[in-house]
């Protein structure tokens, strides 16, 4: 199943790893480096022109993705439980 992220971006559910709040995750001294780098990498992939909520970290083929979206990380973990929610009882 897919997650829809914001703007055209959907991402397959199987492909994430983590779904972080932008505003609590950029406080810790590790957060913070682990942004600089994937940044600077080119990973990350800003989904969105409005003010940034949260973080969706991917793996993609192999290649880690960072997405910054604005719709917040309870609403996308929302959504992710009712699509696997969705899933599980379709496959019954």
């Amino acid at each position: 199943m897919y997650l829809h992220l914001g703007s055209d971006t959907v991402v397959n559910t199987k492909n994430i790893i983590s779904i972080l709040d932008l505003e609590s995750t950029s406080v810790s001294k590790y957060s913070k480096e682990f942004f600089k780098i994937v940044e600077e990498e080119g990973f990350v992939k800003n989904v969105s022109v409005e003010i940034p909520k949260t973080i969706v970290v991917c793996e993609i083929d192999g290649q880690s993705v960072v997405y910054i979206t604005n719709i917040s990380s309870k609403a996308l973990a929302g959504r992710v439980k009712t699509i696997k929610g969705y899933s599980e009882t379709e496959k019954k």
